[in-house]
């Protein structure tokens, strides 16, 4: 179950400027696309709206919920373009599951503009994808960012909540002017850090010499034979030497 809000504020200011904002009221079904993308595999499943089994206002706690089992889901909203330059960008969303899933996301995905929103799947074109992502025993919360054309997973993997208690979970990620990156799960912060130092989007500061060699006498052993060094000549080869001035000593008594 899915209610999601994106919102570009600017630092210093209480409020920002809100580019999109959902929460499933009427007439959800005329903003929003439904993805035809496994349609013809016929694989592709059904959206609905519902509050859940728990729920405190059905009508205002109301969210899209995928209906099917084993399918693929895809649905998508378009919002005006913006810039975030010298602003911080706030993506935050709710998500719900009912019940526990062996592969499956409920991420969401922030593009550009798409000329056929029906067509959207798996290799439309993004800029960010944030939430949470399980397949087997590989569970985490997923942060990519789209660097030139290529999709930079972080380095270490976000914590996962979905653990099949059939709760809602809030999901915030803050993207700030100078690359800091913080991201909170239910108002608690996971994280804190550097785009340029958690995702590989710059190249490593020091990179190998494709042309370098190892000279022709080079030697892979960690210590090797001073050819040149030679024992003293007082050298003795035993391991245990007799004191020449020690005496036994007498017990009295």
């Amino acid at each position: 179950m899915l209610r999601s809000l994106t919102c570009l504020s600017t630092a210093g200011l209480v409020a920002g400027k809100i580019y999109f904002s959902e929460t499933f009221s009427d007439g959800w079904e005329d903003r929003w696309t439904v993805s035809q993308w496994k349609k013809d595999e016929g694989t592709d499943g059904k959206w609905k709206l519902a509050a859940g089994k728990w729920f405190n206002d059905e009508k205002e706690d109301a969210g899209i919920q995928t209906a099917e089992d084993s399918k693929f889901f895809g649905i998508s909203a378009g919002f005006d373009s913006f810039s975030n330059e010298k602003k911080d960008l706030i993506v935050q969303y709710q998500v719900k599951y009912e019940k526990d899933v062996e592969c499956g996301g409920g991420y969401l995905k922030m593009g550009p503009k798409m000329s056929d929103a029906s067509k959207f799947g798996d290799p439309t074109p993004y800029s960010i994808m944030f939430g949470p992502d399980k397949c087997g025993y590989t569970k985490r919360t997923h942060l990519i960012f789209t660097y030139k054309g290529k999709n930079v997973l972080k380095k270490n993997d976000l914590a996962y909540k979905q653990e099949g208690e059939g709760t809602s979970h809030l999901y915030t990620m803050v993207l700030k002017p100078d690359n800091t990156v913080v991201v909170e799960l239910d108002q608690e912060e996971v994280y804190k850090g550097n785009l340029k130092e958690d995702w590989e989007v710059l190249k490593p500061k020091e990179i190998s010499d494709p042309k370098d060699e190892k000279p022709a006498d080079w030697s892979d052993e960690s210590m090797i034979d001073d050819p040149a060094e030679k024992k003293p000549d007082d050298w003795v080869e035993e391991k245990r030497m007799v004191d020449t001035e020690a005496k036994k000593a007498r017990r009295l008594g």
